[in-house]
């Protein structure tokens, strides 16, 4: 469920198209401006994506990343073990959990079909470090899907998402307990391997991976 979720929500950032710039000084318009932008990156490269479904790691890597505090992420992820890390092993960690990432959010973008999106209002942040934008998600025929994404205010007052909230589960979270069983059992040099061959599996689209399944 949390798999599909994803899809959905993570296709709201997918497109911060060139021609537009992102107010990134405003969470809340960032995310409604992200969103705004979504649905026309998917029909510019339509073509491409259903060439190559690899090509979601593309866009991915070079729209939605910089938007992305993978580094705060990362360390969030790390929790406790983050003081029993070396600064290589800390660096090798991040850069392997961001393309984690890129290939984590590209799979799920297959799941994208064109739902209907609302906001909450903007509120008040001028003195908050951190704030949660409420989303919901409508489709004809379901319950809404609520949503919360997670945005942390950085030194040069611009805002960068941190974490997402699908129905009560965060990414963070989840991730956080898959990957310290790891390192407790393993360790971290594990850990880095594990993320990396993830990041390089082929982005397959669900229809192709259940009809492959059938035969």
């Amino acid at each position: 469920m949390f798999k599909v979720v994803l899809g959905l929500i993570m296709s709201l950032w997918l497109g911060l198209a060139q021609a537009a710039e992102v107010n990134t000084m405003d969470p809340y318009a960032m995310v409604r401006e992200v969103s705004n932008n979504t649905f026309d990156r998917f029909n510019r490269d339509h073509d491409l994506i259903e060439a190559n479904q690899d090509h979601l790691k593309v866009i991915v890597r070079e729209e939605l990343m910089p938007y992305i505090d993978y580094k705060y992420a990362s360390y969030k992820v790390l929790g406790q073990y983050l003081k029993e890390t070396t600064e290589d092993q800390r660096n090798r960690f991040v850069a392997a959990f961001e393309e984690y990432l890129v290939a984590t959010y590209a799979q799920a973008f297959t799941e994208y079909t064109n739902q209907a999106v609302e906001f909450s209002p903007t509120a008040d942040f001028a003195a908050e470090k951190m704030v949660e934008v409420n989303v919901q998600i409508i489709e004809k025929g379901r319950p809404p899907i609520k949503l919360l994404f997670k945005v942390r205010r950085l030194k040069d007052d611009s805002w960068k998402a941190f974490d997402l909230v699908a129905e009560g589960v965060s990414l963070l979270s989840s991730k956080q307990s898959e990957i310290g069983n790891i390192i407790r059992q393993q360790g971290i040099e594990a850990v880095i391997n594990m993320l990396k061959e993830k990041a390089i599996a082929k982005v397959t689209r669900k229809d192709k991976v259940e009809k492959v399944a059938a035969q």
